[in-house]
């Protein structure tokens, strides 16, 4: 579950020079912590990343719009579809460090239960975001893995302090503590389908019963599925149908 509270941002400063760097601005638990450098970068073909990719083919539509026709509209679409296959195919292939690797990482610098773990691209670079709570079972915490070498970037406690999120927290905190199938046991259930980006808890309904995990096919094909929080049995998420 990625809760909507920010307490601490992970700010991307991307800097482009002879086709390196990406560093992450990371916040630590109560203090901001030394920035941590993602080691996995994603560009295009052409040397750009896929931020800058998508800035082009806005320009380009922007320029069919003043010619008002159908095809190139379409065409542009197609294109547009296809560049994000690709970034998602590039993103996939480029984390080195699976998402059950990335949870087990997190865990081990933040002992609790892990909530979520996402494959987030900024700018080009790429970082694991793992959200565990702690033992306590209240205290939430950020974590983020370098998707190339499994280490801590950073991590920083989030807070809900006008406490609008606590009863959500505190059931899905709930429902996790006593699951038989781990965010990370999940991972592994779906690995078969394709690369898992992203493991969050299905808490849509009333009642917490499994987990949503995201996997992504070697063309960039993106498919969801739901992993029963007590069997571990997979099946097809349809709730996008």
């Amino acid at each position: 579950m990625k809760r909507n509270i920010v307490i601490a941002t992970i700010a991307a400063a991307a800097l482009v020079s002879g086709g390196t760097a990406t560093a992450f601005a990371l916040g630590g638990d109560d203090e901001p912590s030394a920035a941590g450098k993602s080691s996995v970068q994603v560009k295009g073909d052409d040397g750009r990343t896929f931020d800058d990719r998508d800035d082009a083919y806005d320009d380009d539509r922007d320029d069919q719009d003043d010619r008002n026709d159908a095809r190139e509209d379409a065409r542009e679409d197609a294109r547009e579809a296809r560049g994000d296959k690709a970034e998602n195919a590039a993103e996939a292939k480029g984390a080195k460090v699976s998402a059950a690797e990335a949870i087990a990482a997190a865990l081990k610098a933040t002992p609790g239960a892990a909530v979520s773990a996402d494959l987030d691209d900024d700018n080009g670079g790429l970082v694991w975001d793992v959200d565990v709570v702690g033992k306590d079972g209240r205290t939430w915490h950020s974590v983020q893995i370098d998707p190339g070498t499994g280490k801590v970037l950073g991590s920083h406690v989030e807070r809900d302090d006008d406490g609008d999120d606590a009863a959500e927290d505190a059931r899905v905190a709930a429902a996790v503590k006593g699951a038989s199938v781990s965010a990370g046991e999940a991972a592994k259930a779906a690995g078969g389908k394709g690369a898992v980006t992203s493991v969050d808890v299905d808490d849509d309904a009333a009642r917490v019963g499994s987990w949503n995990v995201e996997t992504t096919s070697a063309d960039g094909t993106e498919s969801h599925w739901n992993v029963d929080l007590n069997t571990g049995k997979v099946t097809v998420d349809r709730t996008d149908d």
